[in-house]
């Protein structure tokens, strides 16, 4: 059943690489919305046993980066859909660093260049859980969608910035979101 550690094992590290999509979860610290957001693309890495971080793109919705901004608190949950069944739960406190942002540049080097990309979500990493996962299906995994990348592409960089600016300015509770510069 489900074991608790504080740290990324490389077992764990493994199965986060492995799984083609996870789930984000934040909240606001008072009333407000709790959100959970479904990522792909092979954004997710793990950086060092205590640290993760994923490629944050642009979209419609701003909470992740409005949460952070606010408390830091997250959470991430990759399930596993096929095979052995295991859910995994990494816990900690983030930072939304805007990829234009010189603390961004190491980070990026991770990922694939991936147009629409507004910020690198890191986390510090405090608490890490595994459960069995039994109640979760088995899915097939065909491939990653492309329409957010094609759409991002379409917009080009200043079409993104003004979607940005109008969309992405605030959370759905009115936190401050991205920045004009973001």
């Amino acid at each position: 059943m489900g074991r608790t550690f504080e740290e990324i094992s490389p077992e764990v590290a493994q199965f986060i690489a492995e799984q083609p999509m996870f789930f984000v979860a934040t909240a606001p610290s008072d009333g407000g919305h709790v959100n959970v957001s479904p990522k792909g693309l092979g954004a997710v890495k793990v950086l060092a046993p205590r640290e993760v971080a994923y490629l944050d793109l642009t979209g419609s919705g701003v909470e992740t980066v409005a949460h952070l901004r606010q408390n830091a608190r997250i959470t991430l949950m990759f399930c596993a859909f096929t095979d052995k069944p295991n859910i995994v739960r990494v816990y900690g406190h983030g930072e939304a660093i805007p990829v234009d942002d010189d603390r961004a540049a190491p980070l990026l080097g991770h990922f694939p260049s991936i147009s629409g990309a507004r910020t690198v979500i890191r986390v510090d990493v405090d608490r890490v859980s595994t459960s069995c996962g039994y109640g979760v299906p088995i899915l097939r995994y065909e491939r990653d969608r492309d329409q957010l990348i094609t759409w991002a592409e379409r917009k080009g960089p200043d079409g993104l910035a003004e979607y940005r600016s109008v969309t992405n300015a605030a959370s759905i509770d009115d936190l401050p979101g991205l920045d004009a510069s973001s």
